[in-house]
């Protein structure tokens, strides 16, 4: 099997063979960047559906993956892991502990994690 489109690509927390949350979207600089070969996305475990709660796809032989095609890799130069590992942890915070008398910080809306995290990140 092979992913359709990398840039839909989120973390999941796998409980009891169901996906039990969903982040944000990779970003492409950090997972599908050839300058970082470590951190490359290769394989996603395959869920019945693309939500909370879908049962994860298991085998005889295990969890069940599909594979990214190279293609899908680019050479997007250096990037500011640490800058963007501060923001995300910022983005989270604000999430678990929201100020009820800052509007931006809505907890309902899981997006706003999403554009507290910057894409463009470059040294």
């Amino acid at each position: 099997m092979l992913i359709v489109d990398p840039l839909q690509i989120r973390h999941v927390i796998i409980k009891f063979g169901k996906l039990f949350s969903i982040s944000g979207l990779i970003d492409p600089k950090s997972h599908l960047n050839l300058d970082y070969p470590y951190h490359l996305v290769r394989q996603c475990v395959v869920a019945q559906k693309f939500e909370v709660g879908s049962k994860i796809e298991i085998s005889d032989g295990g969890l069940v993956f599909a594979e990214l095609d190279p293609s899908n890799y680019k050479h997007y130069g250096k990037y500011d892991y640490t800058q963007n590992l501060q923001n995300m942890i910022t983005a989270v915070n604000k999430i678990r502990n929201p100020n009820p008398d800052d509007p931006k910080n809505n907890t309902n809306d899981l997006e706003s994690l999403n554009n507290n995290v910057s894409r463009d990140n470059k040294t």
